[in-house]
């Protein structure tokens, strides 16, 4: 006999839960004891309900994701000896970035198991190089996903690879000539998100992006057949605001549907995520491990296709064998300790995560609208908008931060004095400022730490007994 749960219970509407709430808070002003405001526009209420998900977005996970490594290509040999190395660990993945055009495939390749996802980030745009290499997958079965970004390349720098005509005639032979990648163009939120961008920004200005590459793209002389087959990447830096971050990647995906849909092009996208550098400290680093646990987790939960986890201390050291085998640990961890690769979708349906989906993809169609009335996110970028909205939104985190609203553990509250740290810096972990010229004012990655480790670093220098 089927026996139905809670069934002696009477249904409570949130009317009614409100009304028990302001009760017990015996005249206290609901809002300002219990509502949450947010960096995000976004005002966090004490509880949610089936109320507040009349118009829950559909959205479409993955069922699988991979555990994801970087490996910087030094030499051919050097980076397939560390790929094979990490392979063996657990990694799924490998996120290759290459510095220049001269490399062997062959040996790159060689022994890497069918069937890996390999993602290939050039630091360079050359058609020539994209259609050697794709005639080398030719023969091959691996899945390679190029991140190719123009866009993203003058927004990070300044400046174009080469020009804007030169950079859009690259682009186009590489999307007419590849047939063996997965994919050929990347989108990169993480510049964002480093930057100090909400999160509404950070979708708005990703999808201000996409559609700048779908109007560049519509002009071409593309089949229905491969634009249906044409797949978007995006890279995605994570922080530390759990459900946000869970309910971003899934605004994301129906941003993307929703805009892609409009241009008759394929509305499955490939997420990779990455922890975010913005919340990743010099002093009291090992806090770092916990910080990437939930970013790592909030990409997990979210619906990310790969995820690379940071190494607690990237900032500050050079790649180490020990910082890698911890990062990839966490996310082993994850998945045969934590089952977390067990059930796909599984934000789907609770309350709180699909209100904050829905509330994140209206807020950043808002920005979207706003920059397409100003002539696009090329035109708004140009005129140093974007740049301007996302250092307001910077500043007044680092506001918060600084007052101590938001907390870096071991960093601006419960700092250890007795840290030091000067001695262990291999690597330069602040903001450089490299006087160039540019075309554009370019968007720059700040940790909100940084002012006051360089303040303390000072300290540590002064407290120094003289030779």
């Amino acid at each position: 006999m089927k026996q139905l749960l809670f069934q002696e219970f009477e249904e409570v509407s949130a009317k009614q839960w409100k009304q028990k709430i302001q009760a017990d808070l015996k005249g206290a002003d609901y809002n300002e004891k219990l509502v949450t405001q947010t960096l995000h526009g976004i005002d966090i209420k004490p509880f949610y309900s089936s109320e507040d998900i009349e118009d829950t977005l559909k959205v479409s996970n993955p069922a699988h994701w991979n555990i994801c490594e970087k490996i910087f290509i030094t030499s051919a040999e050097n980076a397939n000896e560390k790929a094979l190395n990490k392979l063996q660990k657990g990694t799924e993945a490998i996120w290759f970035i290459l510095p220049e055009k001269e490399i062997d495939f062959a040996v790159l390749f060689q022994g890497l198991p069918e069937g890996l996802p390999i993602y290939l980030k050039p630091e360079f745009i050359d058609a020539d190089f994209v259609k050697k290499l794709d005639s080398f997958l030719e023969v091959k079965s691996y899945k390679v996903f190029l991140q190719t970004d123009i866009i993203g390349k003058l927004a990070r720098t300044g400046n174009w690879f080469n020009n804007l005509k030169d950079d859009h005639e690259q682009l186009d032979r590489i999307v007419q000539d590849s047939k063996n990648f997965a994919s050929v163009v990347s989108i990169n939120l993480s510049l964002f998100q480093n930057a100090g961008a909400n999160i509404p920004q950070q979708l708005a200005y990703s999808v201000g992006q996409l559609a700048e590459y779908l109007n560049h793209f519509s002009e071409m002389d593309l089949s229905e057949d491969q634009k249906k087959k044409f797949k978007f990447q995006f890279t995605v830096s994570l922080g530390s605001d759990y459900f946000f971050e869970i309910s971003k990647i899934r605004a994301l995906r129906w941003l993307f549907a929703t805009i892609a849909t409009e241009f008759g092009f394929n509305t499955e996208c490939h997420i990779v995520t990455e922890s975010t550098k913005r919340t990743k400290t010099l002093y009291d680093f090992n806090v770092n491990l916990l910080r990437t646990t939930t970013e790592s987790m909030s990409a997990i939960l979210g619906g990310a296709d790969a995820v690379c986890n940071m190494p607690y201390d990237a900032i500050y050291h050079k790649d180490n064998e020990f910082g890698d085998r911890i990062a990839r640990n966490q996310l082993l961890i994850m998945r045969n300790e934590s089952y977390l690769d067990k059930v796909g979708n599984v934000a789907e349906g609770t309350y709180y995560v699909e209100t904050l989906t829905r509330q994140l993809a209206e807020k950043a169609l808002e920005i979207f609208k706003e920059i397409e009335k100003g002539g696009g996110f090329l035109k708004e970028l140009k005129a140093g908008v974007i740049q301007r909205k996302i250092k307001e939104s910077a500043k007044e985190e680092q506001e918060k931060f600084d007052s101590g609203e938001l907390v870096l553990i071991g960093t601006n509250k419960f700092e250890n004095p007795e840290d030091r740290m000067q001695d262990d810096i291999e690597l330069f972990p602040f903001l450089k400022r490299n006087p160039r010229k540019t075309l554009l004012e370019p968007i720059l990655e700040k940790r909100l730490s940084e002012e006051k480790e360089q303040k303390r670093l000072e300290e540590e220098k002064q407290s120094q007994p003289t030779q």
